[in-house]
């Protein structure tokens, strides 16, 4: 076998010479802030070069340190302000600067809501090449805000692990797996805390293991709280790699007496090496399988895994814009694609002839139906599959919409979805969005044949850079 030899490699360029880009990583910088990105992060340029720099806001100079470097642009974190905006404000949370669930607490309110009016105006511009100023324009309203932007979730979704020993439990560390301890979350409702905070409290009492996921050892993964903010009635999930749990009365009777408003206590087993939450087994440990709320009249059933959003105060908000687009007299047909539990199918069969509910998961139709019979609605009829396959076969069967209402998951409408509501013809869609760059690029398919009215931005998620939409489509 003949005998091969190694090149000596000489010194290798730095990733600064390599893409020829003016910085490098671990270099300081001082960068004039001028924008936002979706994600909240502050947009500088140095030399030309973009830098997105985490902490800083619009209007800024600051110095940040560069952690990460591409062609096109790179990304750094805020070590100092040199200069700072008027709307800077200091973030009540503790562990702020270092947990990964809000992006904005360090900008005024008011300045946020701005902000996502403007991101929403700046992919419709960019993406879907609509015009956002001037003669032409589409109407882009300021954000719908909330009075009091603080302990709005009503779902707390809480990973379990191990350091130095002991049990631990809170949010995730930004863009890591590193669980960040913590009882208190000041955009929870604060049951959902008092809830967490007594399972963490009674699981390390009972010496119940917490998970590792690297050794993928250990019994207690997520703790799941759950409140009815109409109801006061909190679900208690425990999600564990295992059926059996070690002294589970004990633990059961714990939760029961300590937890205030508790109704159900459910184990969900997830024996999997995955990041995914819940395993596809649930039982219910004790007292019922749901917990109720209410978004304005309508009454829900939320059991373990079911979607319902997270903000009902705001979710009220934008289900009346919904329902004030669609312009319901109580004569229209309405198909509702992506209807889930059927939240928004129920709010517009208050004031609908009839409307038809689709969606792929068959667990979120049982719900609907649930749902639908709770409160009495005869009006809604609710099928699974594919929007695109279920809508076209019920138009042979003789339905004819008079409106659709779309709202997606983050990715956007399905393409076969966008063709079947073009075919369709109806008179208006009314598409509700959580992604303003899939929004503006469906809308870019759907402006062949349908003007863009209107778009409501509504802050369902304050603190952070999300935001979500309601728009007004009408039938050139």
């Amino acid at each position: 076998m003949a005998k091969t030899t190694k090149k000596r490699r000489g010194p290798q360029p730095t990733a600064k010479a390599a893409l020829n880009v003016p910085v490098h990583v671990g270099q300081t910088v001082e960068v004039e802030i001028t924008g936002l990105n979706h994600e909240g992060a502050g947009v500088g340029r140095v030399e030309g070069y973009t830098l997105f720099v985490e902490g800083a806001l619009a209007g800024e100079k600051v110095h940040a340190r560069v952690d990460h470097v591409k062609k096109n642009c790179g990304f750094a974190k805020m070590t100092s302000v040199v200069e700072a905006s008027t709307y800077r404000s200091m973030p009540p949370c503790p562990v702020y600067d270092r947990c990964g669930g809000c992006s904005l607490q360090h900008l005024a309110y008011e300045e946020q809501l701005r902000h996502k009016q403007q991101i929403v105006r700046d992919n419709l511009r960019r993406i879907g090449g609509f015009p956002v100023e001037g003669e032409g324009a589409i109407t882009v309203h300021p954000t719908l805000g909330m009075t009091e932007p603080w302990r709005y979730r009503n779902k707390a979704q809480v990973p379990i692990g191990e350091e130095n020993g002991a049990l631990v439990g809170g949010f995730y560390a930004e863009k890591s797996h590193s669980i960040i301890d913590m009882d208190e979350c000041l955009i929870q409702h604060q049951a959902n805390d008092e809830a967490v905070a007594a399972v963490k409290k009674i699981a390390a009492g009972l010496n119940i293991q917490p998970y590792d996921e690297v050794r993928h050892t250990g019994l207690l993964r997520h703790v799941v709280a759950k409140i009815g903010v109409q109801t006061g009635e909190v679900m208690v999930v425990l999600v564990t790699t295992e059926e059996t749990i070690p002294r589970l009365e004990e633990l059961v009777e714990a939760i029961r007496t300590q937890v205030s408003g508790v109704t159900s206590i459910v184990q969900n087993v997830n024996p999997d090496k995955t990041n995914v939450i819940f395993g596809k087994k649930t039982v219910t440990l004790w007292g019922s399988d749901v917990i109720y709320d209410y978004i304005g009249p309508i009454k829900f059933a939320i059991s373990a895994r079911s979607f319902y959003q997270v903000n009902p105060a705001q979710t009220e908000v934008l289900y009346n814009k919904t329902l004030e687009y669609v312009g319901a007299t109580g004569t229209e047909t309405v198909i509702d694609a992506y209807c889930g539990i059927g939240t928004i199918s129920l709010f517009l069969a208050q004031k609908s002839k009839h409307v038809y509910g689709v969606e792929i998961v068959p667990e979120a139709i049982a719900d609907a139906n649930r749902n639908a019979e709770l409160n009495g609605v005869e009006n809604a009829t609710f099928e699974t599959g594919p929007a695109e396959v279920v809508i076209p076969a019920w138009k042979e069967q003789g339905i004819r919409p008079d409106v659709i209402v779309v709202d997606p998951p983050r990715k956007g409408c399905d393409e076969a979805l966008l063709a079947t509501i073009l075919e369709m013809q109806p008179l208006k869609v009314v598409y509700v969005s959580c992604n303003p760059s899939t929004l503006a690029r469906d809308l870019k398919v759907l402006a062949e044949a349908y003007e863009v009215k209107e778009v409501q931005p509504v802050d369902m998620f304050p603190q952070t850079g999300h935001v979500e939409c309601c728009v007004l489509l009408t039938r050139k």
